[in-house]
């Protein structure tokens, strides 16, 4: 019997195939297969196959389905049950994926010596996939055992190609590699034998071109320059020198180093046998055989999993000298838990992406992170997770990373599928608990050791709650700790009451309720609404808004409480109460504010975000002013608040980054009036920040509100701002045009020209981006006419600078001319140096069009000028681009590749997608005409793939147009044709002239 795992999960009988029958049974074989010869726990299989919340009857189901398996299998004896749980016997040689990792480590072993055995071993092992593994069972068990034996295929693929390069076969695996390399771009050792392969066959331009390419997207992809094996490479090649395969890749340098574990635990005491333990699991023998090792560190609240987690991972970071990345994942309390999406843009921050170079979907955020930490010695700490599910796109792929998880939930799907180590943390040891009151307490603790057993016990053994007790016996040394006990038994009876399940947490609210109860009143009612509060964090003058109170006398609460240990201090001057202090904060307040002062110190607090972040928007966008809501006072409820110091573009920014989840999660209590405001407040900061994903949420619960009030205008507003965030997140145009469409009639209905112009013109945008040109600017100059001569210049310098973008992809170049001119003077006029770099572009762009270089070339280098002076780094891209091209007219191929060699790379930078697109196209151009054909196609096919993902027709047929002439010059006629045809096709739909040269070519090819 054989178990195929390298495509559709099947078993073979000699001569025979069958695929097992049954989703679940399919998904059950899988998970034992990927633990072959191991017990899995029922629980774990039930979790598995149901999810975390199975119904009743979930372990009757799975015997019987066990049951049914083993009659597929025909034999009983395969599939035992134990003690331990479910264990499936797989003989050696059984299961294909084990035959392939088999002959992978022979091959690779044989490959220095024999490399003609290496071939040999290797085509066989790679000769076992037969498709994608487990294709038809996407859950996250198989799919990621699914990634890791693809990745080992990769490293089999280098292995391979290395071996065939070292017999001499260059030229017959170079079409192999080049395909392999448009797969996997990011991975250097394949970049590195393509350009082997096409230079020892003779071929040394390819070869240079091809670390050209590399380059290229390392940077793009990445933001890192390419490694020294690469740059040693090219060096070589340059000097003529010979190249030689299976040197020692040398480590990648990288640019980021991040640190980010929060600061070590002081205090810390005992946990000597777990943190052993962790240690254990650095050992060389402890990574297993499939990557990287995940320690799931479980327990209940306050038992220290954190302190526990930061204590280790500072004892070791020195193992990890490419940095330390940590996360609280907020899994558990009264807020949104964080979800991997947000975690992962941290992360990529962290390590040096920035911007547009951040992937939108969560699935290439994961890779691009997994990607980053490939080879890297990294820690990183996944604490307070809810899920597995929550973690696992956050889990590194590489053997030399280290992942530590803290959460209050088991994670059994970790520990079954990742091969996790479970470290179940239990309440202190009394030995550890007595430690702790000792090193509190000093020899106060000693003098009556009953009392001290006796107060431990009170605290349920939890170190949250002894180190809150053992402040408040220090702030009344006169009393003895027998005197403090008796009194924290009377309040545990009273709180008992209330809670009689043995949950700890009873006893933990007795030490909360006795140490509460010492603070000064005012300090007190701090404590109360920081459970009123409904985000993470906050500062001291949102508390101060909520207790009508000035920040100075706030901040003193505050103070007090951190001393009490009854909150903690987080990055800056932000503060975080424990998820079980808060609980206890918020029951307080329900029994001791009562409704109406409840909801009044909610509504401090969201009137001070919204005016703040008013505030905020002036100093960022002032021009803008007018548009945003209108507040009725500087002040709420008769007190006149404080807010933080917003002087200047840096405060503004920072203050919006600190509060946007809390600005978000205020919307959810205010009103629909309130979220309408604070969206159209906040919209923009969102949209320049890059937010797309908080400005979709947000606008989209804005939308919701409008409506249920019936506000037209709010939900034409709406309208837009949802427009503009699943434009940036390119959920389709048909569904932007269809807002913006909606806002501009909303608008006319309401008699605001002025937005609706706004609006009308954004959708001649769309309609760009779309490739229909003439469609557009009827848009552009229908938002000329509503803005009309005394509507704001801003909008007409824009909608001018968009018509005349139109006009000039129509051929009607004169009167793009002339409408650039006439947003030229508008810039000029009223100084806006910005938007004259822009429009110098455009000037330039339709003199080269009608055969003026001259003039072209003044007007480029203007453009450069002032874009460089104001920082506008887009334009500095499309000017230097278009200098590259007025080169390339005059035959100056090399000065034309270093102009746009550096447009390209500014393009990428700026994250702009026409740009992008119009460099790639244009760069290829030029080394089309200097007779590199190989280059020009690299160059093509990634501006067909920018151009789809875009979605922008005008792009992908000026792409395909030029693969086609570029496979033509490389004698791919057949090929050449497909892309002429794509190329035509898009040109007629766009009813465009270009469609005229396309059929000529198709015709004469």
């Amino acid at each position: 019997m054989d178990f195929l795992v390298l495509g559709p999960l099947e078993i073979r009988w000699d001569a025979r195939r069958d695929t097992v029958p049954g989703r679940l049974r399919r998904i059950l074989l899988g998970v034992l297969l990927a633990r072959a010869n191991q017990s899995v726990p029922a629980d774990v299989l039930v979790d598995v196959l149901w999810g975390e919340r199975p119904e009743e009857r979930a372990r009757q189901r799975l015997h019987l389905h066990v049951h049914r398996l083993r009659a597929v299998l025909g034999d009983p004896e395969r599939l035992s049950h134990g003690p331990e749980g479910y264990r499936l016997r797989v003989v050696p040689g059984e299961l294909d994926a084990e035959r392939f990792e088999s002959l992978v480590a022979e091959g690779l072993e044989v490959a220095g010596g024999d490399p003609r055995r290496a071939v040999e071993v290797l085509r066989e092992a790679l000769g076992l996939w037969r498709d994608v593994p487990f294709a038809d069972l996407d859950i996250p068990l198989l799919t990621d055992w699914a990634h890791e034996l693809a990745e080992r295929r990769l490293v089999a693929c280098e292995a391979l190609f290395e071996a065939e390069v070292a017999c001499g076969r260059s030229a017959a695996v170079a079409g192999e590699l080049a395909t392999l390399v448009r797969e996997h771009p990011l991975r250097e050792r394949l970049h590195g034998l393509l350009m082997i392969a096409l230079y020892r066959s003779g071929q040394p331009g390819a070869a240079l071109a091809a670390y050209r390419a590399a380059r290229e997207t390392l940077v793009a992809e990445l933001g890192l320059e390419p490694g020294p094996e690469l740059r040693e490479l090219e060096a070589r090649m340059l000097a003529g020198e010979p190249v030689e395969v299976g040197a020692e890749q040398e480590e990648e340098p990288r640019t980021a180093v991040p640190a980010q574990l929060p600061g070590d635990v002081t205090g810390f005491v005992g946990r000597e046998v777990e943190l052993a333990e962790l240690d254990g699991l650095l050992s060389p023998d402890a990574a297993g055989a499939r990557g990287v090792v995940i320690s799931a560190v479980a327990g209940t609240a306050g038992v220290g999993k954190t302190a526990l987690a930061l204590r280790w991972a500072h004892r070791v970071r020195e193992r990890f000298p490419d940095g330390q990345l940590y996360v609280d994942l907020r899994g558990y309390g009264p807020d949104q838990p964080v979800s991997p999406l947000d975690a992962l843009a941290g992360f990529l921050r962290a390590l040096g992406l920035e911007g547009a170079a951040i992937p939108q979907d969560e699935a290439e955020r994961a890779a691009r992170f997994r990607t980053l930490l490939d080879g890297r010695r990294m820690l990183v700490v996944l604490d307070n997770a809810h899920s597995v599910a929550q973690v696992r796109p956050l889990l590194p792929g590489s053997p030399t990373c280290f992942a530590l998880v803290t959460s209050r939930d088991a994670l059994a799907g970790l520990v079954a599928r990742d091969g996790a180590h479970r470290l179940n943390l239990d309440r202190l040891p009394l030995a550890d608990a007595r430690a702790l009151l000792h090193e509190a307490l000093g020899e106060r603790a000693a003098v009556d050791p009953a009392a001290t057993d006796a107060l431990i016990e009170r605290c349920a053994r939890l170190p949250l709650a002894l180190r809150i007790t053992a402040e408040l016996a220090r702030s009344q040394p006169a009393r003895t700790l027998a005197d403090l006990v008796e009194e924290l038994a009377d309040q545990q009876g009273t709180l008992d009451l209330l809670d009689a399940d043995g949950d700890p947490y009873t006893a933990v609210r007795a030490v909360f309720s006795w140490s509460y109860q010492r603070l000064d009143p005012a300090v007190a009612r701090a404590f109360r609404l920081l459970g009123v509060h409904p985000g993470h964090d906050v500062d001291a003058h949102a508390v101060a808004a909520m207790a009508g109170a000035g920040p100075r006398e706030t901040r003193r609460a505050l103070d007090a409480l951190l001393r009490a240990h009854l909150v903690d201090q987080v990055a800056g001057s932000r503060y975080q109460p424990h998820d079980l202090l808060r609980a206890y904060a918020a029951e307080l307040a329900a029994d001791t504010e009562g409704p109406v002062e409840r909801e009044a110190a909610l509504g401090r607090l969201l009137e001070y975000y919204l005016a703040t972040a008013s505030a905020a928007m002036d100093v960022l966008v002032p021009h803008e002013a007018h548009r945003r809501p209108k507040l009725s006072s500087p002040g709420f409820g008769g007190f006149p608040f404080e807010a933080p110091p917003l002087t200047s573009h840096d405060h503004a920014m920072r203050w919006l980054d600190a509060e946007r989840a809390n600005l978000l999660e205020a919307t959810r209590h205010g009103d629909d009036a309130y979220t309408i405001a604070v969206a159209q407040t906040i919209w923009r900061y969102l949209d320049i920040g890059g937010h797309s994903l908080e400005m979709l949420a947000l606008c989209t619960r804005e939308l919701q509100a409008a409506e249920t009030l019936g506000d037209p205008l709010a939900e034409a507003n709406a309208r837009t701002h949802l427009a503009l965030a699943r434009n940036q997140l390119g959920q389709g145009d048909e569904c932007v045009m269809a807002h913006l469409q909606r806002a501009v009639d909303a608008y006319e209905r309401a008699g605001e020209p002025e937005l609706q112009a706004l609006a009308t013109n954004n959708l001649g945008i769309v309609l760009v981006r779309n490739g229909e040109l003439a469609e557009a600017a009827g848009r552009f100059e229908r938002a000329l006419e509503l803005n009309g001569p005394t509507g704001p210049w801003t909008l007409r310098r824009a909608a001018r600078v968009n018509l005349a973008y139109c006009l000039k992809g129509l051929g009607r170049y004169e009167e793009a001319l002339r409408t650039n001119e006439a947003a030229l003077v508008l810039c000029q006029e009223n100084g806006d140096q910005t938007n004259e770099a822009n429009v110098n572009v455009g000037i330039a762009e339709v003199h080269h069009l009608v055969g003026r270089g001259d003039k072209a070339r003044e007007h480029a280098l203007r453009a450069l000028e002032l874009a460089r002076r104001t920082g506008y780094r887009g334009v500095e891209s499309d000017s230097v681009r278009l200098l590259g091209v007025l080169c390339r007219d005059q035959g100056d191929h090399e000065q034309a590749v270093r102009y746009q060699d550096e447009a390209l790379a500014l393009a990428r930078a700026v994250g702009h997608t026409d740009s992008l697109v119009e460099c790639l196209i244009e760069l290829a151009a030029t080394h089309a005409a200097a007779g590199d054909s190989a280059r020009a196609l690299a160059l093509y096919d990634e501006a067909l793939t920018v151009s789809g993902e875009a979605g922008h027709r005008k792009w992908l047929a000026d792409s395909h147009a030029g693969a086609g002439a570029a496979r033509a010059g490389l004698g791919e006629l057949e090929a050449a044709r497909e892309h002429w045809r794509q190329a035509l096709g898009h040109y007629e739909a766009l009813d465009l002239p270009q469609a005229d040269e396309m059929r000529a070519l198709l015709g004469g090819a």
